[in-house]
């Protein structure tokens, strides 16, 4: 049952109220309730803009939730408004932890990317063999050298990740993508824990954390969305009652 499991993670993808959309509109009070439900070892991921962060940067203090670190979610496409000069292609993601609690408690598995390739590179000095007894030097003739560079194999994935946004096939007008999620959820939620959703949506959390093996509660206000997120989850998995 998720009720026996410990909340591991909290994540959370409010209005960010940067818009006149009648949906757009900031909700009051769920840091707080976000901050009371988490653990010393759980963390809080939280979609924004950088006009929501610095808006809210003291509720979030006040909630008793500190500031650990960042990612930037590039898009492949994006929004813009009237008063813009850059079209905005990016979205911030912000991780939160208890104010009380000591970073290091705080449940982290790092998160790597095999695209740092061996590559040859030339080296244009000269070698360190080389030397007063080598035939070489002595006439004069000292090639440039190559070596194989040993930053080859998997690297500690980077801040900025890109990865394409739902546009066409989005059941939410801000459904985030399943693999972004995803890479949250490996990152911060423990495997024995459970992840919970605040602002569910089309449900997608849910699908990365069914992707990720992590139990996932969901919490969404409009009905309608609820029950297609309801139905999109139990396609992927067994829907189990707490």
């Amino acid at each position: 049952m998720f009720h026996r499991r410990p909340i591991g993670m909290i994540l959370a993808d409010p209005p960010y109220g940067d818009t006149s959309l009648a949906w757009d509109k900031r909700v009051e009070g769920w840091q707080t309730v976000a901050a009371e439900s988490m653990q010393p070892m759980a963390s809080l991921w939280v979609f924004g803009s950088l006009r929501y962060f610095m808006a809210e940067a003291q509720i979030f203090e006040k909630a008793g939730l500190r500031y650990a670190q960042e990612i930037v979610w590039e898009k492949h496409n994006g929004s813009g408004f009237h008063a813009d000069r850059f079209r905005r292609v990016h979205e911030l993601v912000v991780q939160f932890y208890r104010a009380d609690a000591a970073w290091a408690d705080v449940w982290n598995e790092v998160q790597t990317t095999p695209d740092a390739v061996q590559r040859s590179v030339r080296k244009n000095g000269r070698p360190a063999h080389y030397g007063a007894t080598n035939p070489a030097f002595q006439m004069g003739h000292i090639e440039a050298a190559a070596y194989a560079s040993e930053d080859g194999g998997p690297r500690i994935m980077r801040s900025v990740i890109y990865a394409r946004s739902c546009h066409g096939m989005a059941i939410h007008p801000t459904e985030k993508p399943v693999d972004l999620l995803e890479v949250l959820i490996r990152t911060s939620c423990p495997p024995s824990s459970i992840l919970v959703d605040m602002f569910a949506g089309s449900g997608a959390a849910g699908e990365a954390a069914r992707n990720a093996g992590r139990g996932y509660v969901g919490f969404e206000l409009d009905p309608a969305m609820a029950e297609r997120a309801r139905k999109r989850l139990a396609s992927k998995l067994p829907l189990v009652s707490a």
